[in-house]
């Protein structure tokens, strides 16, 4: 391999790695590459669009914090049980300890978990939110997230709120073992109470939804939507090819898929979300008051 070579797959290798980055990432970029058509914009336009790229409505990663933003009215957000953080009961270690590894996700992040809650307007409406965010660990589920969401559909509940879920995780969080496998039925009984009192709940599933999360409270909703593209699936599509010994479709665990076999209501762009959510809020506020 030539010297001029080896320096074009070496570019190539460095391009290829920057456009993987995060949102938070993204805005030390004066230009931004799209991942999927390779459209080159301005970082602003991306921010104004929502990390939603304008040419073929590819959906960039994003944060929680981003979310807010974007969703609710203004200086309308009210944080819950911020205080909330992680232990690590199982003195859990691999190539570093549990403890250090969410001590680095603190730090890199600014969260003390992987879902943030409260309660804020939208377009006057009150809600509940939970938004996960999966730069922190993969938005996996431990103790804390389930004690926030438990807390949040609690709160909902007995204010007599609609609930909204944003779903972005990887699964349970193996580092805490079983502990994090029965926060999928803690978080699915309050829900239950939670409907019980008549009360809305809408989930967002983004990419990716997956594991225990999908397999409880991400496809409880009365109403459930997800970003177009979005990866939604309980395991890998490798583990099921190899289970069933069929190869899977193309578009397979993607939201388009999911909703065209109806395990979901409706694939909404994340620039729509916020008035789409409206709107069903609206229907139910006219349906029940």
């Amino acid at each position: 391999m030539s010297l001029s070579q080896w320096l074009a797959k070496k570019k190539s290798l460095l391009n290829h790695k920057k456009i993987k980055h995060s949102s938070s990432e993204l805005k030390h970029a004066l230009w931004i590459k799209c991942n999927k058509c390779d459209f080159l914009m301005y970082y602003k336009s991306l921010e104004s669009n929502h990390q939603v790229c304008p040419k073929c409505n590819y959906h960039f990663p994003t944060s929680s914090h981003d979310r807010i933003n974007h969703l609710f009215d203004v200086n309308s957000w009210s944080s819950l049980d911020n205080n909330l953080s992680s232990t690590d009961p199982l003195g859990f270690s691999d190539r570093k300890l549990y403890s250090s590894r969410l001590l680095d996700m603190k730090l890199k992040t600014g969260l003390s978990d992987a879902v943030q809650t409260g309660l804020a307007l939208i377009n006057g409406i009150n809600v509940a939110c939970g938004i996960m965010d999966f730069r922190f660990m993969g938005g996996s589920m431990g103790s804390v997230v389930g004690e926030k969401l438990t807390r949040l559909i609690e709160k909902a509940t007995s204010n007599k709120l609609p609930l909204i879920i944003i779903c972005a995780s990887g699964g349970a969080r193996m580092q805490e073992g079983m502990l994090s496998l029965m926060q999928m039925a803690k978080i699915s009984s309050a829900l239950y109470r939670h409907n019980e009192k008549s009360l809305p709940y809408f989930t967002v599933l983004t990419s990716p939804t997956t594991g225990g999360v999908t397999a409880s409270f991400a496809m409880l909703g009365d109403i459930i939507l997800a970003e177009p593209g979005a990866v939604i699936a309980f395991a890998g599509r490798r583990v099921i090819e190899q289970t069933i010994k069929e190869d899977l479709p193309d578009n397979f665990q993607t939201s388009e898929y999911l909703f065209h076999h109806g395990f979901i209501d409706l694939v909404v762009s994340r620039t729509k979300l916020r008035n789409q959510l409206y709107k069903l809020l609206s229907l139910y506020f006219k349906s029940f008051h």
